[in-house]
C-alpha cells in the first residue's frame, strides 16, 4: 500500500512540473468567453506586471493599472487607503473601477465602464454600488445611451448589478431558471437608475427610477413586492429633438408609479417573482426634493477626479428619493393623480422582476407590439392578462370584490379587458421582448368590462369565447335586476398581510362557491366529472382559478340544460344566481 501511494504521489509531481513547463507566460484567465457565466472581471494574465500609482505622494499606492479580458485597460482605485504593492485588484468595498472599454488611453470617458462600491456604514461591507457606462460618442440622446445606476444592499446579501464581463456590458436581465436574475431584484432592496449619460444630468442627485423599490415582507429572502417610481423628464423645448436629454431634464417630481404584488405568497426557489396584479398612477405626482438621504464615504480622494470625465458623483453627499417607509405615504397622502391603472395576470404566469406589465387601454382585438391593442406595450403579456383603467381617478386607487366573478377589479375603472390564455401558452413578456413576435396567439378569448352607469362598478359583460373578435354574449347586470355596487377596499393603509388575507378571503369565496355550484349541477342532473381536473385545488392560486372555471363551465353546461328543455324561468334563475355569486339560490 505504501509503495502505491509513494507511485501516486510521484506520479502526480511529474505532473505538476510538466504542467508548469508547459505554460505560456502570457497564460490568460481561465474564464474568458466560455459557455458558462462570466461571473467575475478576469484577472491580467498570468505573470502580468500591474502597475501602482501613488496619487497623493505618501508612498503608498492608490491605484492599480492592470488589464483584463481582450487586453483591456482598467484602473483600480482605493477609496478605502488598505492597497498595498503586490495586490493585482482592488476590493469591492469602498474601491472603484475603471474599464477602458475602447482602449483610447481614458479610463472614465467616453465609451467606458464606472463601477464604483461605497461602504457607507463603515462595517466592512459595500451596501451601495454605483455604476456609469458612457456610450461610444456624445449623442445627447438618452435611450440606449448610457447607463446612471445606483444600487443599495438594503439586506446585506453583497449582490449588486450583474455584468457579463466577456463584453463588460450590463445584463439586468440575465437569469437562472424563470426569474432567478442575477441582479439584486431579490429581498429587500433597491435600485435607481436612468438612460443617459451624467454629463447630460444637471442633479446627479436625482434620477428617472428615483427608486424602483424591492420588498422582503417576509424575511425569506424573495421579493413579495415591488414598487417603482418615476421622475419623467419634462421637454423644455419643443422645438427641440424630444428623445435630446440636454433638452429635457429631472424636476425632483415622481408622476408615474407602479405597484405590484404577490398577492398569495407563493414565490420560492425556483419561482423567484410570482407577482399577481400591479396597481399604477400617473399625473401630476407629488414633489420629492424633501426626501434627503445622506451617503457617507462616496467622495474618493481628489487627487482621482483627473481619470473621470464626469467626477461630480464622487462628489455627492446625498441622495433624493422616497424610501421604502416613505413610499405608500408619498403615493396615497401627497400623490396627485389623474388616471389609475390595474392589470391582473388570471393565467399566473409573470416571471417578470418589475411588475405585472401593464396593458393600454387600446382595441381589445389587435394584437403585437405598437399595433394599437391593449398588448401594444411590448412587455406586456400577449394574451393572459386582465386591464383595467381609471382614466380620471374617480376611484382613487381603491378595489372591490366583483359579486358577478368574484375577482378583484379596479374601482372607478370606465372599462376593462380580459384577453384569455387559459393555459398560459404565452408567456409573461420576456418572449416577445427577446424572441420575436411568433409568439404569441392567432386567436384568443376576449372579455370586456364596461361600467355604463358610470357609479365606479362593472355592470355590462361582453364575451367573445370563439376568438373571431366579435362579442357573442352579453351580460347586462342591471338587465337582471342585480346591483353591481360592492364594498370597498382602500389599499392606502395595507400592510403585506392584508393583501395575502384578502386574497385568501377572495380564493375561499370562489371555491366555496365552486362546490355550491357542484351540488346545483348535481340537482339538475349535470355530470361533473369531466371537470375532475378543476375539482381538486391544492393552492391559494388553485382555489381561485379552479374555483373560477369551475363555476364558469358548470354555468354553461346548466345553461344548455335547460335551453333543451326550454326553462326559460330557471333559465333566468340560472343567471342570475351566477352573476350575483348566489348559487344556494338555485338549490332551494
Amino acid at each position: 500500500m505504501k509503495k502505491c501511494k509513494f507511485i501516486y504521489l510521484a506520479m502526480l509531481g511529474v505532473f505538476a512540473v510538466s504542467t508548469a513547463q508547459a505554460l505560456p507566460y502570457d497564460q490568460k484567465y481561465w474564464n474568458q468567453k466560455l459557455q458558462i457565466e462570466p461571473f467575475r472581471l478576469p484577472l491580467p494574465p498570468v505573470g502580468y506586471q500591474v502597475e501602482y500609482i501613488d496619487l497623493n505622494g505618501d508612498g503608498k499606492p492608490d491605484a492599480i493599472k492592470s488589464v483584463t479580458v481582450n487586453d483591456t485597460p482598467i484602473l483600480w482605485l482605493d477609496d478605502d487607503g488598505n492597497m498595498k504593492e503586490g495586490d493585482i485588484e482592488g476590493d469591492m468595498i469602498n474601491d472603484c473601477l475603471l474599464i477602458d472599454r475602447n482602449k483610447d488611453g481614458i479610463y472614465g470617458g467616453q465609451g467606458d465602464l464606472i463601477i464604483d462600491w461605497v461602504d457607507t456604514d463603515d462595517d466592512g461591507k459595500a451596501d451601495m454600488q454605483i455604476v456609469i457606462e458612457y456610450p461610444k460618442k456624445n449623442t445627447g440622446e438618452v435611450w440606449p445611451n448610457g447607463h446612471y445606476m445606483i444600487m443599495r444592499d438594503l439586506d446585506k446579501d453583497n449582490i449588486f448589478n450583474y455584468i457579463n464581463w466577456n463584453d463588460f456590458s450590463l445584463r439586468c436581465w440575465d437569469k437562472n431558471g424563470v426569474c432567478d436574475f442575477y441582479e439584486d431584484y431579490s429581498g429587500q432592496t433597491m435600485f435607481m437608475k436612468i438612460h443617459t449619460s451624467t454629463y447630460d444630468i444637471k442633479d446627479l442627485r436625482l434620477n428617472w427610477e428615483n427608486p424602483f423599490l424591492f420588498y422582503d415582507e417576509d424575511g425569506d429572502g424573495l421579493t413579495e413586492m415591488a414598487i417603482r417610481f418615476v421622475d419623467s423628464p419634462k421637454i423644455k423645448d419643443r422645438s427641440k429633438p424630444s428623445n435630446s436629454y440636454v433638452n429635457r431634464q429631472l424636476e425632483g417630481r415622481i408622476d408615474w408609479v407602479s405597484m405590484a404584488v404577490d398577492l398569495d405568497n407563493d414565490n420560492a426557489p425556483g419561482n423567484e417573482f410570482d407577482f399577481d396584479f400591479t396597481i399604477g398612477f400617473q399625473g401630476k405626482g407629488f414633489d420629492y426634493t424633501d426626501q434627503v438621504h445622506k451617503v457617507n464615504n462616496l467622495r474618493g480622494m481628489p487627487e482621482a477626479d483627473k481619470f473621470f470625465m464626469d467626477p461630480r458623483y464622487r462628489q455627492l453627499t446625498e441622495f433624493l428619493y422616497p424610501d421604502h417607509k416613505s413610499a405608500k405615504e408619498m403615493i396615497f397622502k401627497r400623490g396627485e393623480w389623474s388616471r389609475v391603472n390595474f392589470v391582473y395576470d388570471e393565467d399566473d404566469d409573470c416571471g417578470r422582476w418589475e411588475r405585472v406589465e401593464f396593458y393600454d387601454p387600446l382595441d381589445p382585438f389587435k394584437i403585437g407590439w405598437k399595433n394599437g391593442g391593449i398588448d401594444n406595450n411590448k412587455q406586456s403579456d400577449a394574451a393572459g392578462d386582465r386591464g383595467e383603467w381609471d382614466m380620471d381617478n374617480s376611484g382613487k386607487g381603491k378595489l372591490y370584490v366583483g359579486k358577478f366573478d368574484g375577482r378583484l377589479h379596479l374601482y372607478g375603472a370606465e372599462w376593462g379587458c380580459w384577453r384569455i390564455d387559459q393555459n398560459a401558452n404565452y408567456y409573461q413578456g420576456w418572449d416577445r421582448m427577446w424572441m420575436g413576435m411568433d409568439r404569441q396567439p392567432g386567436k384568443f378569448g376576449t372579455v370586456k368590462y364596461t361600467d355604463k352607469d358610470d357609479n365606479g362598478f362593472f355592470d355590462y359583460i361582453e364575451y367573445d369565447l370563439d376568438g373571431d373578435k366579435k362579442f357573442e354574449m352579453t351580460i347586462d347586470l342591471k338587465a337582471l335586476g342585480l346591483d353591481d355596487r360592492c364594498e370597498l377596499i382602500d389599499i392606502s393603509t395595507f400592510k403585506y398581510k392584508d393583501y395575502t388575507s384578502m386574497m385568501k378571503k377572495m380564493s375561499k369565496s370562489m371555491w366555496k362557491n365552486a362546490m355550491t355550484a357542484v351540488q346545483v349541477a348535481h340537482k339538475y342532473n349535470v355530470q361533473t366529472l369531466w371537470y375532475a381536473k378543476l375539482m381538486q385545488a391544492l393552492s391559494v392560486r388553485q382555489q381561485y382559478n379552479n374555483g373560477y372555471w369551475l363555476q364558469f363551465y358548470i354555468y354553461k353546461d346548466l345553461e344548455h340544460t335547460f335551453m333543451q328543455k326550454g326553462d326559460q324561468e330557471k333559465l333566468k334563475q340560472l343567471t342570475v344566481a351566477y352573476y350575483s355569486g348566489n348559487w344556494k339560490s338555485m338549490l332551494k
